[in-house]
Parts: C-alpha cells; sequence; structure tokens
C-alpha cells in the first residue's frame, strides 16, 4: 500500500461519518465509517416483530375480505377506493360505524368522531399513495394514536398548525438556508394540512416527522445542503456520494491529481483524529498538491523523511521575505521530467507560491494565489501584477504542452460560488475586480474551470471560515481550482470534492485525467 506520511494513524473523517458509495474509493478495506441507520417505521404494537407481521397480515385479510354488514362499505380495494373517491362518506358514518370499520383494517378506534373520521381519512389516502401492507398499517396506527393522545380545541387547529409551519419556514429563510429535502418534506406537510379540513393536528405531526429525517441526514453531511443566501432556480448542493462518475474502465490509462491548502502542515500532522496515511490510501492519487504549508526551509528535510514508498519525488518552496507563511508543494509517485520554482519574477517570488513540474503529456503547476488581505491592501498588487504575470506564465508553459493550474486561487469567481454575494463584495475574493480579472487572465485565455464544466449548476464550496462554524452550516466559498488547457477539457474523467475530509479550512479537490 503507498502511504504518504508516516505521521498519525486515526481515522480523519467527521465524527459523523461519510457514507461514500463503492465508486468513490480504490482501495475497499478503507470502509470504516459509520453506517446510516435504517428508516425505523414506527408501530403502536409491543409485540415481537414476527408476531406483529402475522397479525398485520390477518388484519389484511380480513380488510379485502368481509367487514360488518351494518356498515355501508366495501370492504375490497374497490370499496377503499369508492371511500378514497366520495369522502363525505365517511362524514355521515355513525361513531359505532366508524369504530368497527377501523377495527377491522387494525387502526386504533378511540377519540371522539373528529378522531376517527380523521384516522380513516388518514389511512385511506395513505393506502391509495403506497399500497396496501403491514409497514403502511403501522405508519397509519402510529399516526392515528399520535391525533388522539392531542388535545382537540376545535377547526382552528388546523390555522395553527399552517401557522407554526410558515413560521418554521420563514424562521429557515430567516437563516438563508435553503435545503431542497427539508423544503420540500415541508411543503409535502402543508398540502397535506390544507388538503384535510378536519381541525386536528395531524398535518404538523406529519411535517415534523418528514423534516426529523432529513435534518439527520444534512447534519452527519451539511456538504449536501444547499446553502446560498441568492438560489437560483435549478441550482442543486454538490454531493460526492451522488455526483461523481463510475471508475474508468480498467485498464484505462490515467492520473489522480489532488490538491489542498492545508493552513499549516506542521499544525495538520500533530492533530488528534487525522491521518494522511488513511487520505493517500483512500484516495490513492498519483500526485498531491499543498498550498499554505507555512513551512520553512529548515523544516523541509523532516518533512521529506517522512516520506515512503513511492512519493520519494517532492519539491518544496518556503516563503523568504516572511517566515512560516505562504508555501507550496508537490509530492508525487511519478518522477517528473523538471520542476521550477516561481515565476522567474524576483518582485513575486519571495512568498513560496508556486511549483511547476513538467511530466510527459502536461505541466502541474501548485498555485497560492495572494490574498487581497484586509481593507484590500493587497488587490492592486493582485490584479496589476500577479494575475497578469501568472497568465504570462501559462502561457508561455502552453506553448510546449497542455498546463494544469490548481491550488487555491483566492477569488469565488461567480455568485454560485459563495454563500453570500451580496455581503461580500468588498470582501477578498469577491471583489468585481479579482473576478473580472480571473476571468480575464485565465478562463478568456482558454483556461477551463473543470469543476464548473462539469458541474454547471451545482453548488459546492472548498472553504468554510472557522469565525462563524460556516462548516456545520454549509456557508463557504470556492476557492480552490483545477484550471486546465482548452486541449485537456475533453480528457478530464472527474473533478470533485472531498467535502468531508477535515483538518483545514479548506476541503481538497480532485481531478482523475485520461491520458
Amino acid at each position: 500500500m503507498n502511504q504518504v506520511f508516516q505521521l498519525g494513524h486515526k481515522a480523519f473523517v467527521t465524527p459523523a461519518g461519510f457514507a461514500v458509495t463503492p465508486r468513490n474509493f480504490r482501495i475497499g478495506t478503507f470502509v470504516s465509517f459509520r453506517a446510516m441507520k435504517p428508516k425505523r417505521h414506527l408501530a403502536s404494537s409491543s409485540k415481537p416483530a414476527s408476531s406483529f407481521n402475522n397479525m398485520e397480515d390477518e388484519k389484511v385479510n380480513r380488510l379485502v375480505g368481509s367487514t360488518p354488514k351494518d356498515i355501508g362499505v366495501e370492504s375490497d380495494e374497490a370499496g377503499i377506493q369508492s371511500v378514497k373517491d366520495n369522502p363525505e362518506r365517511i362524514e355521515v358514518m355513525t361513531v359505532q360505524e366508524l369504530r368497527t370499520i377501523l377495527r377491522s383494517i387494525g387502526v386504533p378506534a378511540k377519540g371522539s368522531k373528529r378522531d376517527l373520521v380523521s384516522a380513516l381519512k388518514v389511512y385511506v389516502e395513505k393506502k391509495m399513495e403506497v399500497g396496501s401492507s403491514h409497514v403502511e398499517i403501522e405508519e397509519v396506527s402510529s399516526i392515528s394514536a399520535e391525533s388522539v393522545s392531542v388535545k382537540r380545541k376545535a377547526n382552528t387547529k388546523s390555522i395553527s398548525g399552517e401557522r407554526k409551519a410558515k413560521k418554521f419556514s420563514h424562521e429557515e429563510h430567516a437563516q438563508e438556508i435553503y435545503s431542497v429535502p427539508e423544503v420540500s418534506a415541508l411543503q409535502e406537510s402543508k398540502r397535506r394540512a390544507k388538503k384535510s379540513p378536519i381541525g386536528d393536528e395531524t398535518g404538523e405531526v406529519d411535517a415534523k416527522a418528514s423534516v426529523k429525517t432529513d435534518k439527520i441526514s444534512v447534519q452527519s453531511e451539511p456538504w449536501t445542503m444547499l446553502a446560498h443566501k441568492k438560489p437560483q432556480k435549478g441550482w442543486i448542493a454538490y454531493n460526492p456520494r451522488t455526483m461523481r462518475p463510475p471508475p474508468l474502465a480498467e485498464g484505462t490509462k490515467s492520473v489522480k491529481l489532488l490538491s489542498w491548502n492545508v493552513n499549516g502542515l506542521r499544525a495538520l500532522l500533530k492533530l488528534e483524529g487525522f491521518s494522511v496515511l488513511q487520505l493517500a490510501q483512500r484516495e490513492n492519487f498519483d500526485v498531491l498538491c499543498l498550498q499554505e504549508t507555512k513551512l520553512q526551509e529548515k523544516d523541509v528535510e523532516s518533512i521529506k523523511q517522512c516520506l515512503l514508498d513511492g512519493y520519494e519525488n517532492s519539491f518544496w518552496t518556503c516563503s523568504a521575505s516572511k517566515l512560516g507563511y505562504s508555501g507550496t508543494a508537490i509530492i508525487s509517485r511519478i518522477k517528473p521530467l523538471s520542476v521550477t520554482y516561481g515565476l522567474g519574477i524576483s518582485d513575486h517570488d519571495s512568498e513560496g507560491r508556486l511549483v511547476t513540474a513538467e511530466f510527459d503529456s502536461f505541466f502541474l503547476l501548485s498555485c497560492y494565489v495572494p490574498n487581497s488581505g484586509d481593507g484590500l491592501r493587497r488587490l492592486s498588487y493582485r490584479i496589476r501584477e500577479w494575475d497578469p504575470s501568472l497568465s504570462s506564465y501559462v502561457k508561455e508553459l502552453e506553448k510546449k504542452k497542455p498546463v494544469i493550474l490548481t491550488g487555491d486561487l483566492n477569488c469565488a469567481h461567480q455568485e454560485i460560488d459563495i454563500y453570500n454575494p451580496a455581503g461580500n463584495r468588498r470582501s477578498a475574493g469577491f471583489t468585481d475586480e479579482e473576478r473580472q480579472s480571473f476571468g480575464a487572465n485565465f478562463l478568456s485565455k482558454g483556461f477551463v474551470d473543470t469543476f464548473r464544466a462539469q458541474h454547471p449548476g451545482v453548488v459546492g464550496y472548498t472553504y468554510w471560515g472557522y469565525r462563524h462554524g460556516g462548516r456545520k452550516t454549509n456557508r463557504g466559498w470556492r476557492l480552490d481550482y483545477f484550471l486546465v488547457s482548452e486541449s485537456l477539457a475533453d480528457k478530464f474523467h472527474d473533478s470533485y470534492i472531498l467535502p468531508d475530509v477535515t483538518g483545514s479550512d479548506h476541503s481538497p479537490i480532485g481531478l482523475i485525467l485520461k491520458l
């Protein structure tokens, strides 16, 4: 097994786990994540599952067999359908008739007539939606039991239920977090509440139950929540479990690149619960590009001593003008043809922001673009000097062979790439000047943003600030990129984000390129 660093041997994933499909792994043995709990169906019986299932089978048999003669409702599917088509029939039934039919189908028959009517309507509606099964009867039993245990307060209760649902929706809106599963569940619960003319709280119970399951999923995988202050129609959240393509066919020649702003490599390696070894085992990358290593020259040799088994090729550049600042690196199991450091311009090369490795079919650049800083004090330097110089450098390389530019490019290019566009117009990384420079110096000159090309309407972030706990609410920025020459645009198989990997305020990004 190829290894990268010898430091750390604990799982690096978030405590909540990350349910990854097999195609996300090249090494199937590293599947130590906590499994998702199966959906639990509620039931009003305390009997063992086997006896309960048998009992329910008998109830279903009675349902499709015969019901007492004094009830004017057919006992088979046609009879249930007729009640469904004509709900007024339920309203005019006597209490005795309602109790008799509810008992025959295994639904608790306690409470007032209003409760009984509500329980029967819920059963009929669910039966026509999901069909006859013991699971369905368990659900109806639970809902009915819940409804008869709640004190009724006339028909205004349904209005109150709607208001509570609306209040929940408004609170979510105030937080500006738009979760597709939660919104869908809430809208469905409102639809049911409005459809029911009965003044009870069944609709409200439905809303709470349906939203709860989705919240559990969002809490364990917050990146699957569509978080944006100004979401556009058709936008969806990035979910690597469902959006990554199947692996390439066996024998297909390819290279797997990973890039990560580690926000201090030494601190990362000492972090409790993190293991670069396990990251290497899970992702099985060929080349790893690092940014913001914050190493000094004296640290590099000790770090190199930790490199083992196939990743001996490593190339580091550190900041000389400000110690423990910036810094980039390339670590590879493939030996490059040549390696250069910086842009070849002294004004730009004192901060250790660029390493270039030449391989057989492309140049690979690990880059950490200067941040415009507090008060945008370096904005002018960024857009007038650094960006044009980097652009000229990569275009010169491109005359020889295609170029892959990766790293923290410190720009959220479009509104889809940042949670709060309006609130960050004058924030470093999202100013109009930086975005225009990004487009003019790179995209307009033929470089392709691989993630956006593969996922045009997908909200996927790579950076979340520590200050406000952005990861938990998925309020982030997409600052990390794989930009490729246009000639490589049809050769990349997958451009992806690894949002479950913690240890930095950035997540790693990856690119699988067919050779």
